[in-house]
């Protein structure tokens, strides 16, 4: 795909010096059409690349399908050009027999923005969406001090954020080895997830046990939804979350780790999966939240 970024003259403008023009680099926006069935469903602003992996962790995070398998094509559209030529804006996703078509109430009624994925929503009360994957039992542990090397790992990954300073980006890792998977960039930080939930349901990954997302920017209700919707058990992420995200993931059983940068971080819900995890306790449970590392600031103290 070369249509990631584009180029622009530009000029740079500091006071008491005299303006300079130059070329810049731009990270691309343009809008994503996805189909099921023939049918829109959405349409969401987003950088072009890792389409399918973004329209079907797109479908996991309103809880159309879920698993990749539920998917048995995805193919591009001619775009809506005079000339009929394909844009490689529009998708469609073709759903494996059996499979339910999405409910009509699920469809978005206009756009929605690179900055919120949940904006068209056609009514507000179809937000909070029921996950099949529960992660209140997912009862792994993972040390701080390997948590806290996520953030620099997941930057240096940052290919196209290094070239135009405008991209979020997220990231899985597997909290036993601290491997990260996936990585995934785009304008839109609920497109960047999605991408990575597409990937893990094309892969047969799903549900994400034991395994962290990692983003760059603040941690939303949104981002926190589709963790729950891929069974991902804990959310981390460089800047704060918002009241309804901790919200949310308290009633889940969720980990929300915000403010994670240097070897520090707030913990918003669910600590007792933070710790050394050789030294849970005898009979081999985790520790409760009130007994989580010193180390750590839980939200109420923060």
């Amino acid at each position: 795909m070369t249509r990631i970024t584009a180029r622009r003259r530009v000029t740079r403008i500091t006071v008491g010096q005299p303006a300079r023009t130059r070329e810049d680099v731009l990270a691309v926006e343009e809008p994503l059409e996805i189909r099921v069935g023939g049918r829109s469903l959405a349409i969401t602003m987003r950088t072009p690349g890792h389409d399918v992996d973004l329209a079907i962790g797109f479908l996991v995070s309103e809880g159309v399908i879920g698993r990749g398998d539920d998917v048995r094509t995805a193919r591009y559209c001619a775009g809506a050009t005079d000339e009929g030529v394909n844009t490689y804006n529009v998708l469609d996703v073709a759903l494996s027999p059996g499979v339910p078509a999405p409910d009509p109430s699920l469809e978005r009624n206009f756009f929605t923005t690179s900055s919120c994925g949940l904006c068209g929503k056609a009514s507000i009360d179809a937000v909070r969406t029921s996950s099949r994957y529960s992660v209140a039992d997912d009862d792994f542990r993972l040390d701080p001090a390997l948590l806290v090397t996520f953030p620099d790992r997941l930057r240096a990954q940052q290919a196209v954020f290094e070239r135009t300073g405008g991209l979020h980006a997220a990231g899985l890792f597997d909290a036993r080895t601290g491997e990260m998977l996936v990585l995934r960039e785009d304008v839109g930080r609920h497109n960047a997830v999605d991408k990575v939930v597409g990937w893990a349901a094309k892969e047969g990954l799903l549900p994400l046990r034991s395994m962290v997302l990692m983003v760059s920017g603040r941690a939303s209700f949104e981002l926190t939804q589709k963790a729950s919707m891929a069974g991902i058990p804990m959310l981390a992420a460089v800047s704060a979350p918002s009241s309804l995200a901790a919200e949310l993931a308290t009633e889940l059983g969720m980990t929300l780790v915000g403010f994670l940068r240097g070897d520090s971080m707030v913990v918003y819900s669910g600590a007792h999966r933070l710790g050394d995890p050789d030294a849970a306790d005898a009979d081999g449970s985790a520790r409760s939240d009130d007994s989580a590392p010193a180390a750590l600031q839980t939200g109420a103290n923060a």
